[in-house]
C-alpha cells in the first residue's frame, strides 16, 4: 500500500442512545474534552497525516456535521444515511460508495479519540487492506479480534463466541483499498438481503474469507471510544491527557 493515503471515511450516523441527554442534543462526535470536539480533533490528526478528502456519512442530528463540513474549506463533504435509524454501520459505510471514487482510505468511526500514531501505523503497513488492533483495555465495551499468524478470522463483542483466543481489540481505525472495499460492499449487499442492521465488523469477516485482510497489533495505542458516560468520564480522566 503507498503511504500517501489521501482520504478518509468517518461513520458518524449512530444516535448516541446510550449516552442519554448528551446524545439528544449533539452527535457523539460533537462531544468535547479538550478545546474542539473530538471530531474536530479527528480531522486534524488527518490533515496532519496527509489526508486531503474526508466524507462523513451522516444520520442522527446530521446539520451539525453539515456546517462543519461547509465551514471546512472543502476538507469535508457529508453522505446522508436516510435510514441510520433501521440500520447498522455497513450500512452508512456502503453509502460512502456514491462520493469515494477509486482511493485507498482510512476508516475511522466518529467516537474516538485516538493518537496520531494509529495513522501512522497503518500508513506503513504493506498490506492493502489492515485492521488495527490495540492491546487489551478494560475498557468495558471491547469488540474482540481473533487473527492467528496477523490475518482477522473472527471478530465480535463477545469473547466466548470467537473462534479463537482474542489477539486484541478493534480500534475502530482500518486502511481500506479500493478493492477492498468493493468485496466489503459486495458481503454487505448479500447480507442486506436480510436486514439493513449489519455492522461493518460483521461484513470485514464475512469479506476476509474471500481474501486476507491483515490485523496489526500496536499493544500499547492510547485511544478510547466513547458510547456512555463511564467511556467519557474514562476517557477524560484517564486516555486524552496521554494523547499525542
Amino acid at each position: 500500500m503507498p503511504m500517501g493515503v489521501k482520504t478518509a471515511v468517518i461513520l458518524a450516523a449512530g444516535r448516541g442512545t446510550r449516552l442519554g441527554k448528551r446524545g439528544l442534543e449533539a452527535p457523539k462526535g460533537f462531544l468535547q474534552i479538550g478545546e474542539k470536539p473530538i471530531i474536530q480533533e479527528s480531522l486534524d490528526r488527518l490533515k496532519a497525516a496527509g489526508v486531503e478528502k474526508v466524507v462523513i456519512v451522516t444520520g442522527h442530528l446530521a446539520h451539525f456535521y453539515e456546517k462543519l463540513a461547509a465551514d471546512s474549506g472543502g476538507f469535508v463533504r457529508t453522505v446522508h444515511n436516510p435510514d441510520y435509524a433501521d440500520s447498522g454501520s455497513m450500512y452508512s459505510l456502503y453509502q460512502a460508495r456514491k462520493v469515494l471514487g477509486d482511493a485507498a482510505f482510512f476508516l475511522l468511526e466518529s467516537d474516538l479519540i485516538y493518537e496520531s500514531r494509529a495513522l501512522a501505523v497503518l500508513k506503513e503497513q504493506s498490506e492493502s487492506d489492515c485492521i488495527l488492533m490495540s492491546g487489551f483495555t478494560g475498557s468495558g465495551d471491547e469488540v474482540w479480534i481473533y487473527a492467528p499468524e496477523g490475518y482477522l478470522v473472527d471478530m465480535g463483542k463477545v469473547r466466548e463466541t470467537l473462534t479463537g483466543p482474542p489477539c486484541g481489540e478493534l480500534v475502530g481505525v482500518s486502511l481500506l483499498s479500493p478493492e477492498g472495499y468493493s468485496r466489503l460492499c459486495i458481503e454487505a449487499e448479500r447480507l442486506f438481503s436480510e436486514s439493513l442492521k449489519v455492522e461493518y465488523e460483521t461484513a470485514l469477516v464475512a469479506s476476509s474469507r474471500k481474501k486476507p485482510i491483515a490485523c496489526h497489533l500496536v499493544s500499547d495505542l492510547v485511544w478510547s471510544e466513547i458510547d456512555d458516560e463511564s467511556h467519557l468520564q474514562r476517557a477524560k480522566t484517564r486516555i486524552y491527557p496521554r494523547l499525542s
